[in-house]
């Protein structure tokens, strides 16, 4: 791009499009928050009213826009190709929030769906790379604001009880993923790239509660449970059955094949992806 983009940003109330749209504002580079509801944000950042479950109601957000930064908020790709559709009428590039289990990170595109989140995840880069706007894909590593899950039961309990304490992820702090996002709405250095983006180094469950204990001031801990016992939890609290599917195999197969670890974060950026460790200091309140 050429000239300053507008840029409008979906899931601009959520870690990582709201990190997003931070990063753009304080770049001054004109930005866009679609939202559903009310929802604040510094001034200067437009909010603007549509929801991605209707199309129909895109068109407005999209007037003017040059890029825009996909998150997508369901659990399948159904209204998906109409979306992108609305997108390509407005704007020139999408850069579209994927997963690392996609494919194998080289960009080849090969990787084989394996699970329902895989395969929408899969299905939206499919629509985004044939519909004729220019596009980015990132492929992220698990985000360490998932583990914000446990954050009720630290504070109640100081335990977390989880299945896998083994687990090891190079889990990815949410602003490092936004500052890839931001290199690939407003330069051309990431176009038509699939990158794999990852944390610094492999983390346990059990080392990422006490790495929270330690940003916190006092002692939290792990206890193991089964897998069983978990998805029971993860549906009792409302979980949808095709996400308990796919989560606990998932992560269960990551024992014996963690993720890779990489430094696209600092090649892409200049600046070395954040540790777990750094996380939990940033997000520390929120364990308090």
């Amino acid at each position: 791009m050429t000239t300053q983009p507008t840029i409008l940003v979906t899931g601009a109330t959520g870690r990582v499009g709201g990190s997003v749209v931070a990063r753009l504002h304080a770049a001054g580079v004109p930005v866009r928050a679609l939202v559903r509801g009310e929802a604040d944000f510094p001034e200067g950042v437009r909010a603007v009213r549509g929801d991605l479950g209707d199309p129909a109601s895109l068109g407005a957000a999209l007037e003017g826009v040059d890029a825009v930064f996909l998150v997508w908020p369901f659990l399948h790709a159904e209204g998906a190709a109409d979306v992108i559709d609305v997108i390509g009428k407005h704007a020139r590039r999408v850069v579209y929030l994927s997963s690392a289990g996609v494919g194998d990170g080289d960009g080849d595109g090969d990787g084989e769906p394996g699970d329902a989140i895989t395969a929408f995840h899969a299905e939206l880069e499919r629509l985004i790379e044939t519909s004729g706007l220019e596009w980015t894909a990132l492929r992220p590593t698990g985000f360490a604001s998932n583990t914000l899950g446990w954050a009720d039961e630290l504070r109640s309990t100081g335990v977390v009880r989880a299945p896998l304490a083994e687990l090891a992820r190079p889990l990815i702090h949410e602003g490092d993923i936004a500052a890839v996002a931001v290199q690939a709405l407003t330069a051309d250095t990431l176009l038509g790239a699939r990158p794999l983006l990852t944390g610094p180094d492999l983390v346990t469950q059990e080392q990422q509660v006490a790495l929270i204990g330690e940003a916190v001031g006092r002692p939290l801990r792990f206890e193991e449970i089964a897998p069983a016992e978990a998805a029971e939890r993860m549906r009792a609290a409302g979980y949808p059955a095709e996400l308990v599917a796919a989560i606990l195999p998932a992560q269960a197969a990551m024992l014996d094949h963690p993720e890779p670890v990489n430094d696209a974060v600092e090649r892409i950026t200049g600046i070395p992806a954040r540790s777990f460790g750094e996380w939990a200091v940033d997000h520390a309140a929120d364990f308090r």
